[in-house]
């Protein structure tokens, strides 16, 4: 009988291992159990991406066209500061940018013993947490979190966090492109406030070790409640919805109250 015990004890102890993944340089658990769970590798995840995107190949910060090679049409009026040889093909950026919620792996904050080069130096960071992580891997491909971007765009805005500037004391970045960046902060366009706060509530319900700060919370409430849901965001939710078998109740519940699902 206690040999009995101690297989189901070890049973119940593998599963739970297997959906749970504590792995936090501060000691919190990064845990994924409602996000993506069937796509691992950001090059399937883009993949899936430019499929659904046929159906409106815009990108997400400059409505720039592109074609189903990801070239771009450069709007007329577009310039950028740096990467000028980044601005002909879009990339797919990551909303919430991949360093703010790898900071919760402690892979990404200290390494792992796999995590050694050819050399036999050790390294840390997103290719470590990417190698022998998977509930990272799961969310650096989520795709409620991926846009297309003009490479230039997604270059410059980096990691840097959104926020609000006060009217008229930054230009555009971009010139025709209503993009600013300063001092390492990024004011996206209006038509892209919503859905970008959208994706930061998301990304918090699906793992509870993602914070988002009180000032940044402010800004992303605000926007959400004064660019809800489109047609597009909302037939988006539901494509990616059936790759991913995982829902996004943010989207979900602001589109069944506009009727739009």
């Amino acid at each position: 009988m206690p040999h009995f015990k101690s297989i189901l004890l070890t049973g119940l102890l593998a599963v739970f291992l297997s959906t749970v993944s504590i792995s936090e340089g501060q000691g919190q658990g990064a845990f994924v159990p409602l996000g993506n769970r069937t796509i691992e590798s950001f090059v399937e995840a883009k993949k899936h991406l430019k499929k659904i995107y046929a159906k409106n190949q815009v990108t997400f910060y400059c409505k720039a066209r592109f074609d189903d090679k990801g070239k771009v049409e450069m709007p007329e009026g577009f310039k950028t500061p740096k990467y000028a040889n980044r601005s002909k093909r879009i990339e797919w950026e990551h909303i919430v940018p991949a360093e703010n919620f790898g900071r919760i792996f402690v892979e990404w904050c200290e390494g792992h013993p796999s995590c050694v080069d050819k050399k036999g130096k050790p390294y840390k960071g997103r290719k470590c947490a990417e190698k022998v992580n998977r509930e990272f891997r799961l969310l650096q491909a989520d795709m409620y979190n991926l846009v297309p971007a003009i490479g230039a765009v997604n270059a410059l805005r980096s990691n840097y966090n959104f926020t609000e500037f006060e009217k008229g004391s930054v230009e555009n970045t971009f010139g025709s492109c209503p993009v600013k960046i300063s001092n390492r902060k990024v004011e996206p366009p209006h038509y892209s406030k919503g859905m970008i706060a959208r994706t930061y509530f998301y990304l918090e319900t699906v793992c509870p070790s993602f914070k988002i700060s009180k000032q940044q919370r402010r800004i992303l409430t605000m926007w959400n409640e004064l660019y809800p849901v489109d047609e597009w965001e909302c037939m988006r939710m539901k494509e990616i919805s059936k790759i991913q078998k995982s829902e996004n109740k943010i989207v979900e519940s602001q589109c069944k109250i506009k009727g739009l699902i």
